[in-house]
């Protein structure tokens, strides 16, 4: 699978999720085993109005949505793969005004269970926060074929 093809996909799954569209979120880029996805801000995502800090769970959202998404860049094949366990933290508040990245990778892929980690940060390159994930496999059969050739666009999975 090329790319180009990994980005589509993600894009179509990120559109069929109600919260990340209400969000924002944008992939930036995808290759494999690795996505970089964008939080722009807005005021709708402010913790803190007085100081316009965006709130964390608006970030914790980018970081898992990142996660499971990478897993798209990881397997040739389409497979919903719900998140298990999400673990963040948190090493500083996001500046205001400023779009917020995560960078996602898999770093360990078995018959069950995907292993992700994933950075966000702003543009400065600091970090705001680190995370863990496991992501448990379901399985291609398991993934309603209406919602598979959705997002893949109803290609053959084997390309």
């Amino acid at each position: 699978m090329n790319d180009s093809l990994r980005m589509e996909r993600v894009r179509r799954f990120i559109a069929t999720l109600n919260q990340a569209c209400e969000l924002g979120l944008a992939v930036e880029s995808a290759r494999e085993g690795q996505l970089v996805m964008r939080l722009p801000y807005s005021d709708h995502i402010i913790g803190n109005p007085d100081t316009g800090v965006i709130h964390g769970g608006a970030i914790t959202t980018l970081m898992d949505t990142a996660s499971g998404s990478v897993i798209m860049c990881a397997l040739d094949e389409f497979e919903l793969c719900p998140t298990l366990d999400l673990r963040v933290d948190y090493m500083r508040p996001a500046e205001p005004h400023k779009p917020v990245f995560a960078r996602a990778e898999t770093y360990k892929i078995t018959r069950n269970i995907i292993f992700t980690r994933c950075e966000a940060f702003q543009e400065s390159g600091e970090t705001i926060a680190n995370c863990v994930g496991t992501f448990m496999r379901i399985g291609k059969e398991a993934t309603p074929k209406a919602y598979r050739d959705l997002i893949t666009g109803g290609e053959d999975d084997q390309s």
